[in-house]
């Protein structure tokens, strides 16, 4: 590993480029807050993918790009005068000192669900005027629910035992085949968005990351599709002419080679 020294020559090297390549390179020139914002989000899940492929050389080079965006929305704010990439560092250390009262305070936790709740509510100190605020609006659904359920379990607004939550699962399954019986669409999307509430809340008392079990099974299922239709090819059909009870012998058999 890298000593502490080569690790802040290795950052001043990549400013050093930023600054060269903002200058001289008309890509590099033309880039706004807003142009790369796309790309941003674009990396992000690049080194999401690379972490649930415990990919360790690629979370590498991702977080090397991720690092690439952060030095570069910097060198941005500098040119306006507005923040550069000190001011970045100093506003993190300080939340962080600000928010570790047990750390850098007299504050006394017990364990991990102490700092949680003790989080939240310093964010509330700070002038955040609901717990829900620090929710990007543009997270994906499921993402975004895991992280309201997360937060307001912060401040104490909870379930009690697991159980409880499996119960309430039952429910809203129960309340969802009402409304499919019935055939009103809209109540039917209306449960059923209750029902992945539901599930995304009992998930968490699982200990279980709802998103990274769903892209689990995500890859799970192309990895088995893809060779049904490998196996298609090998005996000279088209996926569409193979009927689900030979689809049904290659899946099977891809399910054993895992």
């Amino acid at each position: 590993m890298n000593s502490r020294k080569e690790q802040l020559e290795a950052l001043d090297r990549l400013l050093t480029i930023m600054d060269e390549l903002r200058e001289q390179c008309p890509w590099d020139k033309k880039q706004t807050m807003q142009s790369l914002r796309h790309l941003t989000i674009e990396e992000t899940y690049e080194l999401g993918d690379a972490i649930l492929d415990n990919d360790l050389n690629e979370v590498k080079m991702e977080l090397g790009d991720v690092l690439l965006h952060i030095i570069f929305y910097s060198k941005i704010g500098s040119e306006t005068n507005d923040f550069d990439i000190a001011d970045v560092a100093n506003a993190i250390c300080d939340k962080l000192v600000n928010r570790h009262p047990h750390i850098y305070g007299d504050v006394k936790v017990i364990d991990a669900e102490d700092v949680k709740r003790n989080w939240e509510q310093i964010k509330l100190k700070e002038g955040k005027k609901s717990v829900l605020e620090g929710v990007p609006k543009s997270l994906p659904a499921l993402v975004k629910a895991n992280r309201i359920q997360d937060k307001v379990s912060g401040v104490g607004f909870d379930w009690e035992e697991p159980q409880q939550v499996f119960d309430k699962v039952q429910e809203e399954l129960g309340e969802l085949q009402v409304e499919v019986e019935a055939g009103d669409i809209e109540k039917i999307v209306a449960e059923f968005g209750d029902v992945l509430f539901s599930m995304i809340n009992y998930a968490r008392f699982l200990g279980v990351n709802p998103e990274n079990a769903l892209e689990r099974t995500n890859k799970k299922f192309i990895k088995r599709f893809q060779y049904l239709e490998i196996k298609a090819k090998e005996i000279g059909k088209s996926i569409n002419d193979m009927s689900l009870e030979e689809m049904d012998v290659y899946w099977n058999e891809a399910k054993t080679k895992e």
